[in-house]
């Protein structure tokens, strides 16, 4: 009888309703629009099971499935390009990130460079900045107006140093506002590798520049594939830089899936190409699991090892003096988008011709619904969070529940574009008529980021001894009550780390917000976009400062918790 009454417990139906909502809100999308790239029609999944005249529509539509859909990407020259063009991008991007970083990276790890903690602290600022955001202040830095083009004029040279409505400025935003997801990594490769190993290459008598080529970057070699694989992903998926900075003539594969069913409800085309962005991603994905997970690179044996900073003054200064420069230009967009909030008017020259602060004004008085839209989306996705990744969590550690740990990380693999797209499939008709509803924005939000909080709350679960729990069950207390009352405030450090990242990054959300968001919830980043389009260039400005601002707050926050945390 016991055996019966656990196998009903309260955990075992909360169990099942995180399946019930990871199966509504994310496999049945996915199924939808994977469907849909052969049927080339919209198909309502849940309606077929509640009224029989869309059952037997749904029948008929999947008798016409085809292969027209996938056989387009290959003859639609437009669809070819797509791809073609964002396979190239990440590969360029990747390559580029991984030459600038490895320097940059073997300085802050083993060398003793003046400025270490500036230059640390100055290269995580372009992970606050969204990167429609960037892509914009590129515009201003290297426009036709912008402030680098006119210092470029005036040195002799014409017309733009670079375009950045072009490949190149694409692939320059991604650059130097992606670099940080590559080079932390790396500093840690670095940090970590037998040093012993390089000191018995110098005592037998090889150079320096020796050592480090055939002893110490190939033992960060498994970090820097692992790297580039990350920043592969991330540039394909990236979705706010091409948006922006796309010319019409540059066909990428998250502007075309964007455009397909935002501008032409081109069901077909928009699924196809979803479905090609989830392969792609999905694919990388599972190289970078291959290279991280199941093998042993280790060279750091049981033995502790002091790591000895290569003193080298002449080496230290100028790696100091390249990793200001690759820094420089992130802050300068940061600086350029700051300049123009409070700028009156600003044409060709360095700087602007006056200077107010009647934009920010504007948006204080105007534009405060778009702040508050986006502070209580990111609250409404992050209670939802909270709870289902502290019961994911519980599940996983205390139950081995494997299955819910591999749905916790799908949303990893699928593109925001891509997710956004089979919602708007999925939930675009009854029973469940959720597109253009703040409730399914808040689910879009809620699974895109949930294994940031899984993953914070799991490694807080793991560090809870299981005797604890048990002693209260022992003295009465349900699973259910002993997992709320006793783990729930265990969890409350991990919880906290994992709430603040979760509130920051749907905050900058971009490709879901724009796609999904009704008009009177539409939260900063989409007024934002919607500005740049209509040319508001200073109001853009202004709410993109105001971001930061929030994002660097929280990102304040977020480092006191984990400061916390760790003592």
């Amino acid at each position: 009888m016991k055996k019966i009454k656990n196998t009903f417990s309260g955990l075992t139906v909360i169990k099942w309703l995180i399946y019930l909502f990871f199966g509504l809100f994310m496999i049945l999308p996915l199924i939808s629009v994977f469907v849909v790239s052969f049927t080339g029609e919209p198909i309502n999944i849940l309606g077929s099971i509640t009224d029989p005249a869309i059952m037997s529509s749904t029948i008929e539509k999947l008798g016409n499935s085809s292969l027209d859909n996938y056989k387009q990407i290959f003859s639609n020259s437009g669809y070819a390009d797509a791809l073609k063009n964002s396979l190239f991008l990440a590969f360029g991007v990747t390559i580029i990130v991984i030459i600038l970083c490895i320097p940059l990276a073997y300085g802050i790890a083993r060398t003793k460079m003046p400025f270490k903690k500036t230059i640390s602290a100055l290269c995580t600022v372009p992970l606050i900045v969204p990167t429609f955001i960037s892509a914009y202040a590129f515009i201003i830095m290297f426009g036709r107006a912008g402030w680098v083009t006119e210092i470029y004029n005036k040195l002799g040279g014409e017309g733009m140093l670079i375009d950045p409505y072009s490949m190149t400025g694409i692939a320059m935003v991604q650059v130097f506002f992606f670099f940080p997801y590559a080079l932390w990594p790396l500093v840690a490769a670095f940090k970590i590798s037998d040093v012993s190993l390089e000191e018995a290459s110098q005592n037998l008598g090889a150079k320096s520049w020796f050592t480090f080529v055939f002893v110490t970057f190939p033992l960060a070699i498994p970090g820097v594939i692992s790297s580039a694989l990350l920043i592969f992903t991330v540039s394909f998926s990236d979705f706010g830089t091409p948006i922006i900075l796309a010319p019409a003539n540059l066909n990428l594969l998250v502007v075309e899936a964007y455009r397909e069913i935002a501008g032409f409800f081109n069901w077909g085309g928009a699924a196809i190409l979803t479905v090609v962005m989830v392969i792609v991603a999905g694919f990388f994905f599972w190289l970078q699991y291959l290279f991280t997970k199941g093998k042993n690179y280790g060279s750091v044996s049981g033995k502790p090892k002091q790591q000895k900073l290569v003193e080298h003054k002449g080496l230290s200064r100028v790696l100091a003096i390249y990793s200001f420069l690759i820094v420089l230009i992130p802050l300068f967009a940061i600086l350029s988008v700051a300049l123009q909030s409070i700028a009156t008017t600003w044409g060709r020259g360095m700087l602007p011709n006056g200077y107010t602060l009647d934009h920010y004004r504007t948006i204080f008085s105007g534009s405060m619904g778009n702040i508050t839209n986006s502070i209580v989306l990111a609250t409404g996705a992050l209670i939802l969070s909270v709870i289902i990744a502290t019961f994911v969590s519980y599940f996983v550690v205390r139950q081995n529940s494997s299955k819910l740990d591999f749905m916790a990380s799908i949303p990893l693999v699928v593109p925001g574009i891509a997710f956004g797209i089979a919602l708007i499939q999925t939930f675009n008709t009854a029973p469940l008529q959720l597109t253009g509803t703040a409730f399914l924005l808040i689910v879009a939000y809620t699974i895109r980021r949930l294994p940031y909080m899984v993953r914070s709350t799991m490694g807080s679960m793991r560090a809870i001894k299981q005797d604890i729990e048990e002693a209260a069950v022992n003295l009465g207390a349900t699973p259910l009550t002993a997992a709320i009352t006793i783990i729930g405030p265990l969890l409350l450090p991990g919880i906290a780390a994992g709430s603040v990242l979760v509130f920051i990054t749907v905050i900058k959300e971009a490709s879901v917000s724009i796609l999904l968001a009704p008009p009177e919830w539409a939260p900063m980043s989409l007024a934002i976009f919607q500005n740049i389009l209509r040319g508001e260039f200073y109001t853009a400005a202004a709410m993109s400062i105001v971001m930061i601002v929030i994002v660097l707050i929280l990102q304040y926050v977020a480092s006191l918790l984990t400061r916390k945390e760790q003592l």
